[in-house]
């Protein structure tokens, strides 16, 4: 599954970096669902910090990041009682996170414009749900221009998102905790 979901994550990131330029954007299902092609420098969201030494951290801490969900996976398969559901959500999340660590060591240097552990990841998901003003009567946003969903993202993203979101929601299903026996006196 992990392979799977790497190959379609990187054809698609390749195909869309070469086949499209910086901006350009196309319909699939009318205007709520684009792809539209950015690259994004930081995490979630573009969000940055640090400067030049913020994303050497960020890329340092995915690698040790993945290191650790490999680590944990095969504890668990280890494991009699370990279910599916749990091997599942952390291999979504495993596939995602080297889905964007590819993008922000390699990238970089294959496309010719940063070095090693430098480069930006490939977004193109683009769903606009709702875009117009806010009723004045939204506390903080009220009177503001807004887009619903307005992120872009890849397949690693979303493969990452949907194991998280599993693992929120079944938690108690995945990681079952053995009942306490309580001695009476």
């Amino acid at each position: 599954m992990v392979g799977l979901i790497l190959l379609v994550d990187q054809a698609s990131k390749l195909l869309v970096k070469t086949q499209m330029y910086l901006g350009e954007y196309h319909y699939v299902l009318g205007k709520y669902f684009q792809l539209y092609f950015i690259e994004n420098n930081g995490m979630a969201f573009g969000y940055e910090f640090a400067g030049e030494y913020g994303k050497l951290f960020l890329t340092l801490f995915r690698l040790v990041a993945v290191g650790f969900i490999t680590y944990y996976i095969a504890q668990l398969l280890k494991k009699e009682e370990t279910t599916k559901g749990a091997i599942v959500s952390l291999s979504l999340i495993l596939a995602g996170a080297l889905g964007n660590i590819i993008d922000s060591v390699f990238y970089g240097v294959l496309f010719g414009y940063e070095r090693l552990f430098y480069g930006r990841v490939v977004d193109m998901l683009y769903f606009p749900l709702w875009e117009g003003y806010m009723p004045e009567w939204v506390p903080f946003i009220g009177g503001d221009y807004s887009i619903f969903f307005r992120h872009i993202f890849n397949v690693a993203d979303m493969s990452i998102s949907i194991g998280v979101g599993m693992l929120i929601v079944f938690q108690k299903r995945f990681f079952p905790q053995e009942e306490k026996v309580s001695v009476s006196e």
